[in-house]
């Protein structure tokens, strides 16, 4: 994660804040293929990974990948932009922003949150990793750092809704561009299909459709349904869920 950036003062530094299967690898190729933008994804996932001891796919090659100190994290994020690019778009889980990480560091960055019905998340989730809890989709989560930056700005931050996204890309993303205060660039809408140097190590579990990808598919709205302790799941991240869903971006 070294950076070879120049210092601006005027950069523009997102942190996009998702939870898993949502989105978020799509909104980062957009914005990737965009010619002012720098891309980093999920740097904070090391650290996550340390201080929770959780195995997750891929493991040991995030550790072996990544620094795991919050603070050599944070001072990237917030420091000279790679490339000494004007934007900075970090696509963030929610969920690896633990506790005992310092918030301070993120008044630096203009934050957004892309979340996604909960169903339809831990449907997906479970095909990936057989193990679930609350604490692994990000709902909780986002809603603690919307609230925060909410308080910090005096009104809500951007939200996007994935599936208005898939929906109608160019109207959301001009809406998103405006809201973060940058121009609309059309070359967000599509990009070439492949891996990235930018991907996280882990892209060969997480990433096959997004590397087959060459823009945002249209939304699928086939029924999803679950019973037992999925469905359990999913309705307690619908509180979260719906505290963001108010405040989205149409």
């Amino acid at each position: 994660m070294s950076s070879n950036g120049q210092d601006r003062t005027d950069a523009v530094r997102i942190a996009m804040w998702s939870g898993p299967r949502n989105i978020s690898t799509a909104m980062m190729r957009s914005f990737e293929n965009r010619a002012d933008t720098a891309v980093i994804d999920e740097p904070l996932y090391a650290h996550y990974l340390a201080e929770t001891g959780l195995d997750h796919p891929m493991r040991g090659e995030i550790l072996a990948a990544m620094p795991t100190d919050w603070r050599t994290i944070a001072k990237e994020l917030t420091g000279p932009v790679p490339g000494g690019r004007a934007v900075y778009y970090q696509k963030h889980m929610a969920h690896h922003l633990l506790p005992g990480i310092g918030r301070d560091w993120l008044d630096g960055l203009t934050h957004c949150f892309l979340i996604r019905q909960p169903a339809r998340v831990v449907v997906s989730y479970r095909q990936k990793r057989e193990d679930v809890a609350i604490e692994d989709l990000g709902f909780a989560q986002q809603a603690e750092i919307f609230a925060r930056e909410a308080d910090r700005l005096g009104q809500a931050p951007p939200v996007l809704e994935s599936r208005d996204v898939l929906a109608d890309p160019e109207r959301l993303l001009r809406r998103l561009c405006d809201a973060v205060g940058i121009a609309f660039d059309p070359a967000m809408l599509s990009w070439p299909p492949g891996r990235r140097d930018s991907d996280g190590v882990w892209a060969p579990h997480w990433y096959h459709s997004v590397e087959a990808s060459t823009g945002f598919a249209p939304p699928c709205d086939e029924p999803v349904e679950l019973d037992g302790g999925l469905a359990a799941l999913a309705e307690a991240c619908e509180p979260f869920y719906a505290q963001l869903y108010e405040h989205r971006l149409t």
